[in-house]
């Protein structure tokens, strides 16, 4: 790595002149590089095929677009690292974005992962489920969707076609009679025997082909059997068959856009305007719309279409293996070494294409049509955002509009699965990739004192904040908290955030006032008298939108953890015990409580189980009683 400073002088360089000093150092290398500001916060990532080129074409003055120049303009320190080829430049450039966040590059800042719809292998009747994550399960995956719902939906349809199970392994093994699933005729009862081994098998197969695209085989299939059940006059059965026909018709229906020659592409398109930018993406897989998503990358107003492509498309697939084909709504800067990239991160070709016509071009222009809808109702909603942060200002005494607010709420049943919950809201609304969950975890906090669980939830906060932001230099200090509460809560947490050294970071209290009514809400501040807002004002409605999101927020991941501590048993945290072991122990003995009853000689007796496992099973529950 490279990282030599200019020649000491009498006055730090800073410009142009600090990059020309550089350029003797360089060689024509490929590499990335990075620009600094004299405090070392990094203004932008590149790369190039050769370092001492690259550098040079920032060491001339008058050549440069405003957005350019002013970041050489705050250049005060490089550094460059080497790389043994420009692909390797390419990938190392668009990590080093996606960790640093520099100020001047095209900045990809929603990064959620896609659902796919995984069909296991793990068990002799597999479970079709919604899948997020590293793919370390066995069995098939398919995908991306674009979202939760369309895997939610598409896995209701496919239920009711091939009758697949969706409950977990260990329901499936401790259960005696068929579930709701079977009776709203969702799911063909394997669990007790109503379905053979081979006739599940042959469902899971067409599921797998229908997934895959080979659908026609299985339209066909099943009118063939409806035909034969119906002459056979067995005319429930055919009926049944006739729903499946008729909810598979529903699936490929509801997927809207199924190309017919486009077997798996991204379909990538690009609408930028005043300075802003939306991206959609639709993702098909086997001929058929699995959703699409928008995205709207940070840009600047001189960036040209081609960056920001070629920005996107990098910082997308940096952790996400892309498909065969990339249709685009506009060229990249380095095509060429884009898909040599891709094609080494995917293991096989990947083409990408600008269509002119045809059917890939009415499929990127649909793409676009919607990223320009997208972005106009997010300006709209932006300009509404924008006003409504100047009035929680004007409302509440701030210096200015706040870019960053934090709104916390408290969930529990009588002091149980305590949980804290922060929410985020700004110019671009509710920020939900910057929301956060508190277990609550102080073991002197009296259930239901929700002054202690808020302190711990803000203690923790802030001293992580404070411990990497000490300078508060970052965006993710808050300029307004908001707390669920009246006169005594704000004033515990005043003492709070003072006793950390953060008694300067606004706070204000939402009581729901007279009767306890939305609409009649006393804000409080430290100091200050309670306060008001007029009925019908729009700043009243937003705050509590604010209100109600944390509180929804509070409640679900309270549920949650809830749900969790539901679902657990004694057997979890027995050593070597794990899932498979689970399963057999309660399918043996019934329940986690007639395990912990048996003796050893009856845990001997359980499948898989061997006699030092025994032991220790019975020595857990038995040093335990």
């Amino acid at each position: 790595m490279t990282d030599l400073p200019p020649e000491p002088t009498t006055a730090p360089l800073t410009g142009y002149a600090c990059i020309q000093a550089y350029l003797r150092t360089l060689d024509s290398s490929p590499g990335v590089y990075r620009m600094l500001d004299a405090e070392s916060r990094v203004l932008y990532v590149g790369k190039a095929r050769n370092l001492k080129a690259r550098v040079t074409s920032y060491s001339r003055p008058g050549q440069h677009s405003p957005r350019i120049a002013r970041m050489i303009r705050d250049t005060a320190s490089m550094m460059f690292l080497t790389t043994r080829t420009e692909t390797e430049a390419l990938l190392l450039e668009q990590n080093l974005i996606k960790q640093l966040k520099p100020k001047y590059n095209v900045l990809l800042r929603d990064d959620k992962s896609f659902p796919n719809i995984l069909v296991s292998s793990t068990h002799a009747y597999p479970q079709i489920k919604k899948h997020r994550g590293a793919k370390k399960e066995k069995g098939d995956y398919y995908g991306p969707f674009a979202s939760a719902g369309a895997v939610n939906r598409t896995l209701q349809q496919l239920q009711r076609v091939f009758l697949l199970r969706n409950c977990t392994d260990s329901d499936f093994e401790t259960r005696t009679r068929p579930c709701l699933q079977y009776q709203i005729k969702r799911c063909s009862g394997p669990c007790v025997g109503l379905i053979s081994e081979p006739d599940y098998a042959r469902s899971v197969e067409s599921a797998k082909a229908f997934l895959s695209g080979r659908t026609k085989g299985i339209q066909e299939a099943l009118a063939e059997q409806m035909q034969a059940a119906s002459e056979a006059m067995e005319f429930e059965r055919a009926a049944a068959l006739r729903d499946r026909i008729k909810a598979l018709t529903q699936v490929q229906t509801a997927q809207g856009i199924n190309p017919r020659g486009v077997a798996e592409a991204d379909i990538i398109a690009l609408h930028l305007n005043e300075g802003q930018a939306c991206v959609q993406v639709f993702f098909i897989r086997a001929n058929q719309n699995w959703g699409n998503h928008d995205y709207y990358p940070r840009v600047g107003p001189d960036v040209d279409p081609s960056e920001a492509m070629q920005a996107f498309v990098g910082q997308f697939y940096a952790d996400r293996e892309p498909p065969r084909m990339l249709l685009l709504s506009h060229g990249l800067d380095d095509e060429d070494l884009m898909a040599e990239a891709l094609a080494g991160k995917r293991g096989g070709k990947v083409e990408i294409i600008v269509p002119q016509r045809g059917e890939k071009a009415e499929l990127v222009s649909g793409a676009q049509r919607n990223a320009r809808e997208s972005l106009a109702r997010r300006l709209s909603e932006t300009a509404t955002q924008t006003k409504l942060l100047r009035g929680v200002a004007e409302a509440f005494g701030l210096e200015a509009p706040p870019r960053r607010i934090e709104v916390y709420d408290n969930s529990h049943i009588m002091g149980t699965n305590a949980v804290g919950a922060m929410i985020v809201a700004g110019a671009e609304g509710f920020e939900k990739g910057q929301y956060r969950k508190f277990n609550i975890k102080g073991t002197d906090i009296t259930p239901g004192d929700d002054f202690g669980m808020m302190k711990e939830v803000l203690t923790r906060r802030f001293q992580r904040l404070l411990k990497e932001d000490p300078e508060r230099r970052s965006q993710m200090w808050p300029d307004l908290l908001l707390i669920d509460g009246g006169a005594g809560q704000v004033s515990a947490v005043r003492q709070i955030m003072e006793e950390l050294g953060v008694g300067d970071v606004p706070m204000v209290g939402v009581a729901k006032g007279v009767d306890r009514d939305a609409g009649k809400e006393e804000f409080h501040r430290t100091g200050q008298r309670p306060m008001a807002l007029r009925h019908n004002d729009p700043v009243l409605y937003f705050i509590q939108r604010l209100r109600d999101e944390a509180h929804r927020f509070a409640i679900g991941t309270h549920r949650a953890k809830r749900a969790k501590a539901v679902g657990a048993t004694p057997l979890d945290d027995v050593p070597g015990v794990g899932g498979k072991r689970k399963r057999a122990l309660l399918a043996h003995f019934g329940s986690a409580k007639a395990v912990a009853r048996a003796n050893l000689a009856d845990l001997k007796a359980v499948e898989g189980i061997s006699e030092s496992m025994a032991q220790t099973i019975y020595d857990f529950f038995h040093e335990k009683g």
